[in-house]
């Protein structure tokens, strides 16, 4: 775990949910293969040759942007995927409960988190299975609200997904607590820094990388 910033007044977490709230190395191998799969066959290329292509395009896009990582949306829309595409293949193929299972001590944690703080997910999957995902390792009640790929159809990095987030984070404070929620009242927590943390940093918020959920566990220590 790497700690870039905890803010002075923290109010909101704002989490990822691929390989940070959960820890499935074959899931997630699989959320990205399903898709690269279904390109293949849209295009009538073998499943190898379209990973080689999305490998190619990833490796090109990060010497060209400083070793920055390319979310797989942006990928496949770079190659005349529309985003909307991506969201309808997601929702068609993805199927969290088949690899994932309710995970006690996240539930634990997430509860101490909650009666402390704001919560809200953040992914580049759809909304629907972000919620299964959610559903499939017991902590979906801690979660009212997603900000998912089909909310602003924009993948992070981009800015709209956080800005919604702030949003929602706020309209639920002021109504059951009174008070507003700002950028630099909240806290990114994701796996990927070029995904989940450096464009929060910017943002005014704080940014917590993790390698998984198993450190997840240990933010309490550092936050409370």
């Amino acid at each position: 775990m790497k700690i870039y910033k905890i803010p002075s007044e923290l109010r909101a977490f704002i989490f990822d949910i691929d390989s940070t709230l959960y820890t499935n190395q074959a899931y997630a191998f699989e959320q990205v293969d399903c898709q690269v799969r279904q390109f293949a066959k849209e295009r009538g290329i073998t499943a190898d040759e379209a990973r080689r292509q999305v490998a190619d395009y990833r490796k090109k896009f990060a010497a060209e942007h400083n070793g920055s990582k390319v979310s797989l949306g942006n990928t496949l829309l770079a190659f005349g995927v529309p985003i909307e595409q991506s969201v309808q293949w997601r929702r068609e193929l993805l199927e969290p409960s088949d690899f994932l299972g309710r995970d006690e001590k996240l539930i634990e944690t997430l509860k101490i988190l909650q009666s402390k703080f704001k919560l809200i997910c953040v992914t580049n999957n759809p909304v629907l299975p972000a919620r299964k995902t959610l559903d499939a390792i017991g902590v979906s009640e801690f979660f009212p609200e997603i900000v998912g790929l089909d909310t602003c159809f924009k993948s992070k990095p981009a800015l709209e997904p956080f800005e919604t987030a702030v949003d929602l984070l706020s309209k639920a404070s002021v109504a059951d607590r009174g008070y507003e929620i700002k950028a630099e009242n909240c806290i990114a927590v994701g796996d990927r820094y070029d995904m989940d943390i450096a464009l929060p940093l910017k943002m005014g918020m704080g940014g917590i990388l993790v390698s998984g959920v198993e450190e997840v566990y240990q933010i309490i220590k550092s936050v409370l």
